[in-house]
């Protein structure tokens, strides 16, 4: 048997409109931060001449801008969850106030 803290932390509309609010805020930060990236590196071109470091340098680009994407993303799709999350509890609200 564990003894788990109780905590007060109810799933509320706003408390869902809050963490959408920093998870969209995160999100925008993190892509412009990738639009960043994805500019420094097109307008740095790799001057190596042997084929390896061409192939490395090209595979640690590819893996930067893909896990800057892979994280606005995660943000991103938080953001609208936690939105639609706050609709659904705000619905049901609604209508258990009804019967």
């Amino acid at each position: 048997m564990t003894n788990q803290p109780e905590t007060n932390s109810k799933v509320t509309p706003l408390r869902c409109l809050v963490g959408s609010l920093i998870s969209g805020f995160l999100a925008f930060l993190l892509y412009q931060l990738t639009q960043s990236i994805a500019q420094s590196f097109a307008q740095k071109p790799i001057t190596v001449t042997q084929q390896w470091a061409i192939q490395l340098a090209t595979a640690v680009r590819t893996l930067v801008v893909g896990m800057s994407s892979l994280a606005t993303g995660l943000f991103a799709v938080s953001a609208v969850g936690l939105i639609l999350l706050a609709g659904q509890l705000i619905l049901q609200k609604s209508s258990t106030t009804q019967d």
